[in-house]
C-alpha cells in the first residue's frame, strides 16, 4: 500500500540555502503564525532554531524576538 504525503506535515532539517526532508509530507507549519506552508513555497527558515516562517516579515520578527529586541 502506498502512503500519500498529501495534507501531511513534513519534518525538515534546515540548512544554508536548502533543507533536507526527514519525514515526507507536503507542508510545514510556520513557527510564528501557525500558517500551513506548502514545501514548494517555503523560502524562509532559521538554521539555528530549525524553524520555518511563512514570510520575510515573520522571519524578521522571529529574529528580533530571539535577540530580545
Amino acid at each position: 500500500m502506498l502512503m500519500s504525503n498529501r495534507d501531511r506535515p513534513a519534518r525538515l532539517h534546515y540548512m544554508a540555502y536548502s533543507f533536507r526532508v526527514l519525514q515526507a509530507g507536503d507542508h510545514v507549519i510556520c513557527a510564528v503564525s501557525g500558517r500551513k506552508i506548502p514545501l514548494e513555497d517555503l523560502r524562509y527558515w532559521s538554521i539555528a532554531r530549525q524553524e520555518p516562517y511563512a514570510s520575510a516579515e515573520i522571519s524578521a520578527q522571529a529574529e528580533l524576538k530571539a535577540r530580545g529586541l
